[in-house]
Formats: C-alpha cells, structure tokens, sequence
C-alpha cells in the first residue's frame, strides 16, 4: 500500500485558519484548485495520535489518493505538512469508531466533527466563512417552515450567482464570450432547477457532495471486500445499499438517512480490517 510520506508536495495558494469548536484548522486551496485540510491539526484537535492516521491513510487507498503534502504557514515558521483534500474528511472521520470511545466528551466532539466539520471547512473558501453558526444551522436543520425553505433557496441563488461573476470575469480576460459562456449558463440553469426541484421534495434527497462522499465509501467497501473474495464486489455493495434504503441509486437517499448510511458502510468497512487483526483508525 502506498505511504502518505512519499507523496511530492502540491503548491499552496490560498491559506486559512478555520475555527470550529474553539479548534484552529488550517486549509489551503492548492494550485490543483482543491481545498485541502490538516490531518495534523485535526488529528490534535480530536485527540487522534499523528502517526496512526498517517497510516490510516496509507493504507486506503481511496483516502491516498487525496492525500498530499504543502508547505504551510505557522507562528514557528514554514512547516511541511500533510494534507487531505476536503471532499475525503468525511470518509476519514468516519474511519473513528466513536463506540469504542468511553469518555462521553471527547465521543460527543468527535461525533459533531463527523457531522460538521468539512462542511465548515469547505465554505472557508466557497463564502469566506470561517466559523459555523451552530444555533441557526440547527434551525435550519429542525424547521421546514416556508421561511427556511426560502433562506435555503436564496443561498442556492447567491452561489450561483458569485459562480456567474466569477465566470464572467474569465472570459472577459480571455476574450471569448460565447459558445463557453451560452453553455456554463446552462449548466447553471440546470443546477438551479435541480436545487428547486430538491428544495419542493419532501424527501430531500442527499445533496451531489453528499453523493459523492457516499459513493467513496461504498468504493472503500467494495476495494476492501474484493480483496477477500477475488472478484468485483461494486454491484453488490450498491446492491446492498440500494435494498437497506429501498432506493433505486445511491443518489436518491433521503438526507436523513445519510449519516446512518455512512456509519453502516464505516462498520462494514471496520469489519474487514477486524478480520485481519486490524482497525482502520
């Protein structure tokens, strides 16, 4: 399995500290165009040992693949640092198997973290957020009052227009305007009606970085178990999820079944490696 230490070191353009939990995160945006978050820094935050999730890491390789390593900013000067791209911190966190956590405090921050955390640190750079509202997040998750439903929507407006701008912006420079910019606008236009079409859903379906978070894991799954058995196990650990939530693609489960859909494929996942001795956190 390939070591995380070894990985060449990516460029980083843009360097913030996010704060959650009265913890300081520290996320780049590389010249990749990703975001790209601490492992050491959070692994301090939680109380995971440094050196265990670097070889974690090193050992699915779905989490290796997002895995590099930055030169990053400290009050000590210039550190080499490892790094994991945002869209794989949930799949990491959920390698920690807060059961087997005795000390209520430190589970309960863990767990918050699991639910919390990328979100957080994804909006750093998407709305120069940089810490998390957590009573009004909690409203926003309990109500479904006309009012809410109208914030979520004029949330969904203002992305798309800043996307827009910034867009626009491009294309001025580059000096072409029009087959690129008619066919973006309609990419918009259909993330719009997919926003308004989840928004009037009673169902609200998983959102597309959810999908994406949920889809790595299921691979996590499959790579592990295919190990064992020899063969392809993709279909049927989709098979398998599709017939627990009674749905027809991944991307059809409800968004209130995500985080049991995560912590089920994390245990059946943490099974695999109890098999050989192992766990994976």
């Amino acid at each position: 399995m390939g070591n995380p230490s070894e990985d060449a070191i990516i460029v980083a353009i843009e360097q913030k500290s996010v704060y959650f939990m009265d913890d300081e995160l520290i996320a780049i945006r590389a010249e990749d165009g990703h975001v790209y978050v601490s492992i050491s820094h959070l692994s301090d935050a939680i109380g995971l040992d440094r050196q265990g999730q670097s070889q974690r890491i090193g050992r699915q390789p779905i989490l290796l693949d997002g895995f590099r390593r930055a030169t990053i900013e400290t009050p000590g000067g210039n550190q080499t640092a490892g790094m994991l791209r945002v869209d794989l911190i949930p799949l990491w966190l959920a390698g920690v198997n807060t059961g087997r956590i005795s000390e209520e405090e430190r589970r309960n921050k863990i767990e918050r973290y699991q639910r919390e955390a990328a979100k957080v640190l994804w909006e750093a750079f998407q709305e120069g957020r940089l810490t998390i509202e957590s009573d009004f997040d909690e409203i926003l998750e309990r109500s479904s009052s006309e009012a809410v439903e109208a914030y979520k929507m004029l949330q969904a407006l203002v992305k798309l227009a800043r996307n827009q701008i910034m867009l626009e912006a491009r294309l001025d420079s580059q000096g072409s305007r029009l087959d690129v910019h008619d066919e973006r606008l309609d990419e918009y236009s259909k993330r719009l009606e997919e926003i308004e079409t989840t928004l009037g859903d009673p169902k609200h379906r998983i959102t597309p970085e959810q999908a994406s978070q949920l889809s790595q894991a299921v691979k996590a799954v499959a790579y592990e178990l295919g190990k064992r058995t020899k063969r392809n196990e993709y279909a049927g650990v989709y098979g398998e999820l599709y017939r627990r939530y009674s749905i027809n693609s991944y991307k059809e489960l409800p968004a209130t079944k995500f985080e049991n859909a995560m912590n089920w494929l994390n245990e059946w996942l943490s099974s695999l490696y109890d098999t050989e001795g192992n766990v994976p956190f």
